[in-house]
């Protein structure tokens, strides 16, 4: 038998060495979100937190999972910091005080400690969404029996905001070739935002309608059997992980529970 040659689809989709199956790394990502938010601790937050731009500089994912990392945390944080280091009852060491507003140093304090959970948490997940190679994927989900309209849901949420973000650079590149002009100013930042959310909000529904027929031929919605051209590795070592990782996360939430129960 020979091998199979360089570019046939059905050739397996890694090269040299095995790489992590999507599906572990999907353990890793859940996993990890469930055990910060069950443990509640912020030295285990930032202890993840450190981890996840160590891999994301390593995989060389870092100028994209940083920003988005900042552009959910920021308005969070602030929120969280508003809402709890203003007003937070459990308070007594007031640092300073408007009328019912005060700021507190447990407030403070307990705002910190969820803003550093939650972003271990988003970090996580993106740190995954960011290096996970969504045919894989796919192929991955489909080896386990998932349906195909769920795996390709999946899949479109992970390249949903790329796509969006790539189409909209689009849109603004043909506007600004044809004389559209955006200055620094607000207003005309807002007037080129409405010029521009109209055809892509337009484009998108009629790309997902040309998706959803496409993929009605292909036969994505039939039952029975399927097959893929693309070969996804999973290891007996792989598969066991996944299985420590997933009842790691299920004592997690247990030993919260009974602590929470028990006044601990």
């Amino acid at each position: 038998m020979t091998a199979p040659p360089a570019g046939n689809p059905a050739a397996p989709a890694t090269a040299g060495r095995e790489r992590l199956n999507p599906l572990t790394s999907f353990a890793v990502a859940g996993s990890t979100a469930v055990m910060t938010t069950a443990a509640a601790s912020w030295p285990w937050s930032l202890t993840v937190v450190a981890a996840c731009i160590v891999l994301s500089l390593a995989a060389g994912t870092a100028h994209r999972v940083l920003p988005a990392a900042a552009a959910v945390m920021v308005p969070l944080g602030l929120s969280l910091l508003v809402l709890h280091g203003l007003f937070f009852p459990e308070g007594r060491t007031v640092l300073a005080a408007w009328g019912p507003a005060r700021i507190t140093a447990e407030g403070l304090d307990f705002a910190g400690q969820r803003t550093l959970q939650l972003a271990a948490v988003v970090m996580a997940l993106l740190v995954f969404s960011f290096s996970v190679r969504v045919p894989d994927l796919v192929a991955a989900l489909s080896a386990r029996g998932v349906q195909g309209r769920f795996a390709f849901v999946l899949a479109s949420t992970l390249t949903l905001l790329p796509a969006i973000a790539g189409r909209a650079r689009s849109i603004r590149q043909a506007q600004e070739s044809r004389g559209l002009v955006i200055s620094r100013s607000l207003v005309s930042r807002a007037a080129a935002f409405r010029l521009q959310a109209i055809p892509l909000v337009l484009s998108l529904i009629e790309d997902a309608g040309t998706r959803a027929a496409a993929l009605e031929a292909r036969g994505l919605g039939n039952a029975g059997p399927r097959t893929s051209y693309r070969m996804v590795p999973d290891s007996t070592l792989q598969r066991a992980a996944r299985s420590v990782l997933v009842l790691l996360a299920l004592a997690s939430v247990v030993v919260r529970v009974v602590l929470a129960g028990t006044g601990g």
